[in-house]
């Protein structure tokens, strides 16, 4: 993941802020100079242009929340547990970071930086699930599998920011639905997607 000078992290935040609330081609420079309280000549010191924050921006935000939940599930190797805990983990951002939120939810299947969050960790637990008997569905059907665990995360994200449902409430069942959809018990799935959700840990 790239490394930011306090400035640029600055710079990137105010950036995610903008983009979430007005979208990507509706921000401009000065625009971008207020909202980080910076100088205009500080903005271009720090960025090629606009196009190219955002996509920084993007690709930022999918690898440090991919290293945060995988640095959560510490030697928990079952593939349930980190699906049930993963999905949560993003809703309750969106809860607890609205603009986070709000910038995964307009641009998760646009940007191929975001669209590549669900590829990395979250297919290669799905493809050990497979392989070892924990879910029932067929090898060719990963890609439909990892589609429906996106539009579910996003589905219910959008009902926490709009205030519809309880980012527990949102979570818990976005995870249990997922996990009978793949075959995991009833009961199991609602224990594995009802259980305390540790914090979400830091990368420092």
């Amino acid at each position: 993941m790239e490394t930011l000078n306090p400035v640029q992290r600055r710079i990137h935040q105010a950036a995610l802020r903008l983009f979430a609330e007005k979208g990507a081609n509706q921000v401009n420079i000065s625009d971008l100079a207020q909202e980080a309280g910076v100088a205009r000549g500080t903005i271009y010191n720090n960025l090629q242009s606009i196009d190219d924050l955002f996509h920084r921006v993007a690709g930022q935000l999918a690898s440090e929340m991919h290293e945060r939940v995988v640095k959560s599930f510490g030697d928990n190797a079952d593939p349930a547990l980190r699906l049930a805990n993963g999905m949560r983990f993003f809703i309750r951002r969106a809860f607890e970071e609205p603009h986070w939120g709000a910038f995964i939810n307009r641009f998760a299947m646009s940007d191929d930086s975001l669209r590549g969050m669900w590829f990395g960790p979250p297919m290669a637990d799905l493809v050990s699930g497979v392989a070892s008997g924990r879910y029932s569905i067929r090898g060719e059907q990963l890609p439909s599998a990892i589609s429906m665990i996106a539009g579910t995360v996003l589905g219910s994200m959008f009902l926490v920011l709009e205030g519809h449902r309880t980012w527990r409430d949102a979570g818990s069942d976005a995870a249990e639905l997922t996990l009978r959809a793949l075959g995991v018990e009833a009961e199991e799935a609602r224990r594995l997607a009802s259980g305390e959700l540790p914090p979400l840990p830091t990368l420092d």
